[in-house]
């Protein structure tokens, strides 16, 4: 399956587009190497490559052959979608700086297992995984940290079809909300700040729900949530929010 770039035509890979490497403070940025002395991270320094990406590029698509490296965000934020048998785009997550992201090309069978799309302008770090397990050998708690990371995603991942399967769309959109707004605070930096945008059409390949559902579903939590053109959303009742996304509404 091959790259698309934002006009629909070809892109190449991103290993085949301009790089340079990566600095210390880069490789810092990524949370499993968090804690490693500069001596170990100017160890991994000269196998660390660092890509840009423009706002709505193409990182992978789903199915892509990847060289076998670790795949890690620095800068911005990118999305992860599956298209299902139907047809149908789903956003299963979105990734912060400090994140990695397509595990099987580093442990697996090398292919890409979502499509990642630059959501502002990103910088993505990759290090060639012959290296990486190099500094394993002499740093374990390396790959108890990888293997945390991959835990906390199989966790997320059953609560997510556990809610699909089991809580209603309302609560379901309430949790988005508010992990959303924990991201952008994260993102910016803005801990006092309840505004985020999020699109209906985002939403729905969110939770499983139709573009006309959302709409409904914001419109009846209008004292909580305020809802403004361009997906701009701002949480008025932050309590009331969280007891929606526990199951208390009624």
């Amino acid at each position: 399956m091959g790259e698309r770039d934002r006009t629909g035509n070809p892109a190449p890979h991103p290993m085949a587009q301009g790089s340079k490497i990566a600095s210390i403070q880069q490789l810092a940025e990524v949370a499993i190497f968090q804690g490693l002395s500069l001596a170990d991270l100017g160890e991994l320094q000269p196998h660390g490559l660092i890509y840009d990406y423009a706002a709505n590029e193409i990182v992978m698509m789903e199915g892509d052959r990847l060289l076998p490296r670790l795949y890690g965000l620095v800068q911005g934020a990118l999305r992860l979608t599956r298209v299902g048998t139907s047809g149908k785009e789903t956003i299963l997550r979105v990734l912060l700086p400090g994140e990695n992201f397509a595990a099987p090309a580093l442990v697996g069978d090398g292919l890409a297992p979502a499509t990642v799309t630059a959501m502002t302008d990103s910088q993505v770090l990759t290090i060639e995984r012959e290296a990486l397990f190099q500094q394993i050998r002499n740093q374990p708690e390396i790959a108890f940290r990888i293997l945390e990371v991959y835990n906390q995603r199989l966790q997320q991942m059953h609560q997510t079809i556990h809610d699909l399967i089991s809580e209603r769309a309302i609560v379901r959109l309430a949790r988005l909300l508010q992990q959303s707004l924990l991201s952008e605070q994260r993102l910016k930096g803005e801990l006092p700040s309840l505004t985020f945008r999020l699109s209906h059409h985002h939403i729905a390949r969110s939770i499983g729900i139709t573009y006309e559902e959302s709409v409904r579903l914001l419109r009846q939590m209008q004292e909580v949530v305020a809802y403004r053109r361009g997906g701009v959303i701002t949480v008025l009742d932050r309590d009331a929010l969280n007891a929606i996304a526990e199951g208390q509404w009624h």
